[in-house]
């Protein structure tokens, strides 16, 4: 199994780790996108999200991942079989999936199980990449080379949050929440305006000038290649740190006051920014409260 680069131990990047970390504890911010040089970090820093954050808690029977104690979320199958609150859970990993550029439509949305088709005689659905980020993260790198059929289908499922199948004499209707993170090269193309506007942090991510940081960049990387499993024993307790930061933050980020004063600035941003509808100030103070409740604050302030 490959051993992902500790979160931690990540030298410098401090916006881009700050993004993803505010996402983790805030989904309803909408995603992150960074966009910058190759060979900075930022699929490393993605990669090492995943083993940073706490396990889930889930239905055992369910392929989708369902939250028992959020009834009004569950799949069609663990509501007709009366899944809930008294179902068997178990934990699982919070799914990190990543949507390759090549992929096709089936594997994306789902499709005909073909073996259980030929095997058994039944029309079965294999649940696809969408099922599979269901609760978790979605990413996609140069996401700005994302053909358009997968753009398209993405939009539809981010917006809603549910993935509809309709093919092959199936017809499936299954949750896929998931944050989604995108990082790019800008030199490789422009992003299609739709898809730019699901994600709700931009983070642009350079090069490092600093030559300690270069130093120290080379010389982690290194030793985790030279061993990768006592290099993340070495960071174990960095991560866990940061993984207890994170949990605290999901459980106080609701109770974090935003004073009207701090929701003016927001808007006049927004007004001197020129930007369209109110996405902007929302995605904002979101962010900011997530900040907050990472940084142990009662209340989010202008700075």
């Amino acid at each position: 199994m490959r051993i992902a680069y500790p979160f931690s131990a990540i030298v410098g990047q401090d916006d881009m780790k700050l993004a993803v970390l505010i996402a983790a504890v805030e989904p309803a911010v909408g995603g992150v996108l960074a966009f910058g040089d190759r060979g900075t970090g930022k699929s490393t820093a993605v990669r090492g999200l995943a083993a940073l954050l706490p396990p889930l808690k889930a239905i055992a029977a369910c392929r989708y991942g369902c939250d028992p104690d959020i009834p009004e979320t569950l799949c069609s199958e663990c509501r007709d079989e009366g899944r809930g609150g008294r179902a068997k859970t178990h934990l699982r990993p919070v799914p990190v999936v990543e949507l390759p550029l090549g992929a096709t439509e089936d594997r994306v949305l789902g499709a005909l199980d073909i073996e259980a088709a030929l095997t058994r005689g039944v029309k079965a659905f294999e649940p696809g990449l969408f099922a599979k980020a269901h609760r978790g993260f979605l990413y996609i790198d140069e996401v700005n080379l994302l053909d358009d059929h997968l753009v398209d289908v993405l939009l539809d499922v981010a917006a809603s949050g549910e993935n509809v199948v309709e093919r092959e004499g199936l017809s499936v209707r299954h949750p896929a929440r998931f944050v989604l993170i995108g990082t790019g090269n800008p030199e490789e193309g422009e992003l299609r305006p739709q898809l730019l506007d699901r994600f709700g942090l931009f983070v642009e991510v350079t090069t490092p000038t600093s030559i300690a940081e270069r130093v120290e960049v080379v010389r982690r990387r290194e030793t985790f290649e030279r061993d990768p499993v006592a290099f993340g024993d070495a960071w174990r307790a960095a991560d866990t740190r940061l993984r207890q930061k994170v949990l605290a933050a999901r459980r106080k980020v609701a109770a974090i006051d935003v004073p009207d004063a701090v929701r003016e600035l927001a808007a006049r941003l927004c007004v001197a920014l020129g930007t369209d509808g109110l996405r902007g100030e929302l995605t904002l103070l979101r962010a900011a409260r997530a900040y907050a409740a990472l940084e142990g604050a009662r209340h989010v302030t202008p700075a």
